[in-house]
């Protein structure tokens, strides 16, 4: 049998892109499987973005992710978009299918099967908060999961109000914007409570929402989008409430799940992913209640 030497090649556009341990799961997985591929990360900057694709397209990559701050404006860069990422308005995933470059976005069902084992989500009151790319994806698929009413809680009010239109526009479940004042008030009867911003994410680990922390209920499920740290300031309040918690690593192995789906074919183990990202980040014990109902 004779032996090839050219690697597929996919990667990741983003900046900061220093903590992004994404690639560390991605080639676990490969390997696993005894594919001959490569996860390359990469610090783009917003300017320098187009000619990323570009440079993507002339290397002939399967294809790539994109995170902040490029969600939004990769589009102006590709040839068309997914469902999902149309509804949206943000990619996370771009895929090469026979040379074209369409975008797709995973976030928003890595998110929904990331916290489906903790939270039935049929008619559940979300609040969400944020209103970037992210939270865009997040927002869509919850709703197109059954919640019945999403609050959106950002600190620009057009992005707030637009968001809660796209969901209410595009879906069967209510939505509305609320400003984020000093120490928000998280309504009693929330479901759902989910940090969509940066805020906390590596290296400002210290940061955290503000919010009234006494309104957080030992009855609500806390979910934080951000995986690295795993346990953000957020997380580490819930739990003193005693709160059920979902914490970014969850939505990360399970996004990362359904693109590499997209650009091999083939279905990942979760359980690598998961052992390589713990491996990688140093954690001994990844929250049960992120992984154990997709595990294969």
């Amino acid at each position: 049998m004779s032996k090839h030497f050219l690697s597929e090649l996919t990667g990741s556009f983003a900046t900061p892109a220093l903590e992004n341990p994404t690639g560390v799961m991605m080639e676990a997985a490969y390997r696993d499987l005894g594919l001959d591929w490569r996860y390359i990360n990469c610090e783009i900057q917003p300017d320098d973005l187009e000619n990323a694709v570009l440079g993507a397209r002339a290397m002939n990559w399967r294809g790539f992710n994109c995170s902040i701050p490029h969600k939004v404006s990769v589009i102006a860069h590709l040839d068309d978009l997914g469902e999902s990422a149309r509804i949206i308005g943000a990619v996370n995933t771009v895929v090469n299918r026979d040379g074209k470059l369409i975008g797709e976005n995973t976030d928003g069902r890595g998110f929904v099967e990331s916290v489906k084992s903790s939270l039935e989500l049929i008619n559940k009151r979300v609040v969400l908060f944020g209103a970037g790319g992210a939270a865009r994806a997040v927002a869509v698929e919850l709703a197109l999961a059954g919640v019945a009413h999403i609050t959106i809680v950002n600190r620009n009010q057009e992005r707030g109000e637009e968001l809660a239109k796209l969901v209410t526009d595009n879906t069967s479940a209510g939505a509305e914007y609320h400003a984020w004042t000093k120490q928000y008030q998280i309504p009693d009867e929330t479901d759902l409570v989910i940090n969509v911003t940066s805020i906390g994410l590596f290296p400002n680990v210290d940061a955290e929402l503000d919010i009234n922390t006494e309104s957080i209920k030992s009855s609500m499920v806390v979910a934080d989008g951000i995986f690295n740290p795993p346990e953000t300031r957020l997380i580490q309040t819930a739990k003193t409430k005693g709160c059920t918690t979902v914490n970014g690593l969850g939505m990360l192995v399970q996004q990362g799940a359904i693109a590499f789906e997209y650009w091999t074919g083939k279905t990942p183990s979760i359980k690598v992913m998961k052992a390589a990202l713990s491996d990688a980040l140093d954690i001994t014990d990844l929250d049960s209640t992120d992984l154990e109902s997709t595990e294969k």
